[in-house]
């Protein structure tokens, strides 16, 4: 998976009364999703303003990049059906060409013969048991992200996806969102703090695998 996530000035560090360093950006790119959430400085005076939060000017910054299907400004809805419903939808998605192809013989000996219908039921088996849909939820990211509601996605791994059991779903493609975030540079008086583009990794495939 080749999970980018390109934020300008990423070695940018704030250290504020000579305490502990906190990083004001997205973690540096990871194979890992989704994103670990990030470790915020807990001083409010590094959170943007009121007058920083205006909406229009916010998207207007923000320009095409702002994909309603994936970032809410208010606290969205739910994002996607649990994991026991997604489980239960396997079945009506439709089989991949892979498994359409699939012989249902032994490795060895003669070949079975099955009927259409039959046929048809065993590989609707197989793809329920096989199917790794991936399942959204909103996350907020906080204020010092704009929009600060994003649909991340995740694998359903709750059980092996295989036959045999070992396998699991796991995230095979993903793609990225930019977001505004909030950035800061120096402390107390001296600093500067504006909105910078960030893009945020998500994942838009799952596939089972070791």
């Amino acid at each position: 998976i080749r999970a980018l996530l390109l934020c300008s000035c990423l070695g940018l560090l704030l250290r504020p009364g000579g305490g502990q360093p906190f990083l004001r950006l997205r973690p540096s790119p990871s194979d890992n999703l989704p994103v670990k959430d990030i470790v915020e400085h807990p001083d409010p005076e590094y959170d943007p303003k009121e007058q920083d939060l205006d909406e229009r000017t916010l998207r207007k910054k923000l320009g095409s990049h702002f994909d309603p299907g994936f970032m809410a400004v208010a606290v969205p809805g739910p994002a996607n059906a649990s994991g026991a419903e997604a489980a239960a939808g396997r079945g009506r998605a439709a089989l991949p060409a892979e498994l359409r192809r699939l012989e249902l013989a032994p490795p060895q000996g003669p070949r079975l013969r099955v009927g259409k219908k039959a046929r048809r039921k065993v590989l609707q088996w197989l793809w329920a048991y096989t199917y790794c849909p991936v399942l959204y939820t909103w996350k907020d990211l906080g204020v010092r992200f704009w929009p600060r509601y994003i649909k991340e996605g995740n694998c359903l791994a709750e059980k092996s996806c295989s036959l045999p059991e070992g396998m699991f779903c796991k995230p095979v493609k993903s793609v990225t969102k930019t977001f505004l975030r909030w950035h800061c540079q120096g402390w107390s008086s001296q600093k500067y703090c504006t909105w910078i583009p960030v893009q945020y990794p998500l994942i838009s495939e799952c596939k089972c695998s070791c």
